[in-house]
């Protein structure tokens, strides 16, 4: 199996970046489909992005597309989330995810970090 941990959170304006990052060990995370998702104070858990494990296909919400952007180094075993032009709707604790197989939209991911918390303010 493999753990991951999520760093690169924080308090950031309407407008500006943050860049997350998931770092994966145990079993490598070249093995796996990787998601991030978010999700804030009274809202069910969200799919943000995914990238494959073998053709680096990327996958993204509706509102989070042309702003955001996922990326992964097998070789250092992290997934990075680039997020430009944030809003004050894009605060929420976002969680890095992995998945052997299935939907990589969905949220049926088989491991999860704990979540690191991003507030943009107004």
């Amino acid at each position: 199996q493999v753990q991951l941990v999520e760093s690169g959170g924080g308090l950031v304006q309407s407008g500006g970046s943050l860049r997350l990052s998931c770092a994966a060990s145990g079993r490598t995370a070249a093995y796996y489909n990787m998601g991030w998702f978010r999700q804030a104070p009274g809202k069910e858990r969200e799919f943000v992005a995914a990238i494959t494990r073998y053709t680096y296909s990327t996958y993204y919400a509706d509102s989070v597309k042309g702003r955001f952007t996922i990326s992964r180094d097998n070789g250092k075993n992290t997934i990075d989330l680039q997020m430009n032009s944030l809003k004050p709707d894009d605060t929420a604790v976002y969680y890095c995810a992995a998945r052997n197989s299935g939907s990589i939209t969905s949220s049926s991911y088989d491991y999860w970090g704990q979540g690191t918390q991003v507030t943009v303010s107004a």
